[in-house]
């Protein structure tokens, strides 16, 4: 629970430190992505760290969609 608020924290200055910046200089698309990447981040982290649950790694995925489609493949190159 410790490090989920610290990750929180940590968060917050880095929101506080980049943000402000952003407003003044009228970047409303660069802030919205921002806030998506971090968000993100925040929540991969909060998993990880604070929870300590696995995080799928990508290629399970790709693997996952591409595996029947490769089986197909190859059994019409037979």
């Amino acid at each position: 629970m410790i490090k989920s608020i610290g990750i929180l924290v940590i968060a917050a200055v880095i929101l506080w430190i980049e943000v402000p910046p952003l407003l003044e200089k009228k970047y409303k698309k660069e802030l919205f992505v921002f806030s998506i990447l971090l968000a993100i981040g925040v929540g991969l982290s909060i998993t990880l760290f604070g929870f300590k649950k696995p995080i799928p790694n990508p290629f399970d995925l790709l693997t996952f969609i591409f595996k029947p489609l490769d089986d197909v493949i190859s059994l019409l190159l037979k």
